[in-house]
Parts: structure tokens; sequence; C-alpha cells
């Protein structure tokens, strides 16, 4: 059986970043930076090919909005994109 992760993407210091979250581990995160444009769903899949993942079959990209300050209503505004994904390594498995 396959194990699921979660890849986010947000927006820190102008520059987009790409991460697949591994919990309860001391492993560092993988980790992929863009440009200033918004990452295209090809930029996506071909950075989550890169680190050795792919997205589940039948995932889709959802978005959330969070503030930069939380409980302030005038804060700067955060988009953080999350698609479940799986290892390449799991995936012949």
């Amino acid at each position: 059986m396959s194990r699921h992760f979660t890849a986010q993407m947000s927006m820190r210091a102008g520059r987009w970043r790409l991460y697949v979250v591994l919990f309860n581990t001391t492993e560092q995160w993988p980790e992929h930076r863009f440009g200033r444009s918004v990452p295209t769903f090809t930029d996506r899949t071909d950075a989550l090919s890169v680190l050795g993942f792919e997205p589940v079959p039948g995932a889709v990209w959802e978005w959330t909005e969070d503030s930069e300050t939380p409980d302030d209503p005038a804060s700067q505004v955060v988009l953080i994109a999350a698609i479940r994904v799986r290892s390449w390594s799991a995936v012949s498995v």
C-alpha cells in the first residue's frame, strides 16, 4: 500500500515554494523554489516529479487563504495550495 502525503505551495519573500509535508520524521521536507510568477499546473507537477512524488490519481489542487498575522483582519493575505501526493518509490508497490 502506498503512503500518501500532502504537498503544499505558498509564497515567501516574493517567491513561490513547493514542499512535501513529512510528519513524524527528522528528515528534511523535500522542497522546490520557483520564481515570482504563479507556477502553472505543469510547473507544479514537474517540480513534484523532481522531488520524487506525483499527485494521487484524482487529486486536485485546493487553494486556501490565510493571514500573515493571525487574528488581524488587516494582515496581508497568504495563499496556500495543497494536493495529496504519493512517492515514486511507493507507486510500484
